[in-house]
């Protein structure tokens, strides 16, 4: 990861809804054709082919977390970054829905309790958290391989109590969090010099989480417009990631190298 952004936008990106649903479609795909691989004759998970299997094959320029209720904000997103600059970007929730589905998968061959009608609570806990640990796991993995991340900041990810942002998704806190501790890595094409400069499941059990959101840049849907300007003035001579990094001065003119 080289920057983080802190996305404020309200208005969407709704025609290009289709051309994200195809990003998000093959995503899934691959994550789907192997989720039956994931669950061994005794019952216990291959952690190692799931990081290896949901992960590797996805290669993105950008990743983007959002809420689940801006979820098709974030495909008409992808959608409009791929069709103006042709960068790949992966949404996060792609890969909570299948998540879901596993932990079902799981809990109905391994937890379930026929006489009670029931699932066993502490098999229950035992695979939930087994396969949000992995999840965190490769979650890091694949922020660390790209170069970008986007955090949609909207009311649904983000709610403002006085001077102090929460959030009430633990997805989103930790993708935040990590945006921290990963190493910053200047793509090839860039100098040493770096400025420092972001995720989501639906909880009906209501905790907040306090956010620092203070070291990621701050985006706009102006700003996205611009981006889009900018590049058609240089886009025979200019990554369009490095036009968006000197457009919010992330970096300087001087800085990126040609």
């Amino acid at each position: 990861m080289y920057i983080g952004y802190n996305l404020k936008m309200d208005s969407k990106f709704l025609d290009y809804y289709d051309k994200g649903s195809q990003i998000l479609s093959r995503n899934k795909k691959i994550i789907q054709d192997e989720l039956d691989k994931f669950v061994l004759e005794d019952g216990s998970l291959d952690g190692s082919k799931m990081q290896e299997t949901w992960f590797p094959q996805i290669n993105a320029d950008i990743f983007l977390s959002h809420s689940h209720a801006d979820e098709k904000n974030a495909i008409s997103l992808a959608g409009w970054i791929k069709e103006t600059f042709n960068l790949d970007t992966f949404i996060d929730s792609c890969v909570w829905g299948y998540a879901d589905e596993l932990l079902k998968k799981i809990d109905k061959e391994f937890c379930w309790q026929p006489e009670s009608s029931t699932y066993n609570y502490e098999k229950r806990n035992q695979s939930t958290s087994h396969v949000h640990m992995m999840l965190s796991s490769a979650i890091s993995k694949l922020m660390d391989m790209t170069e970008c991340v986007f955090i949609l900041n909207t009311p649904n990810a983000i709610q403002s109590f006085e001077v102090i942002n929460r959030t009430k998704s633990p997805w989103i806190y930790y993708e935040i969090g990590l945006t921290k501790l990963l190493e910053k890595k200047k793509p090839f094409r860039q100098p040493s010099i770096i400025k420092k400069g972001l995720f989501e499941s639906s909880y009906d059990l209501s905790i907040k989480y306090d956010l620092d959101m203070k070291h990621l840049l701050e985006l706009t849907k102006y700003d996205l417009e611009n981006w889009d300007k900018r590049h058609l003035l240089v886009n025979s001579t200019q990554h369009p990631m490095d036009t968006l990094y000197i457009l919010t001065e992330a970096v300087k003119p001087f800085e990126i190298t040609r």
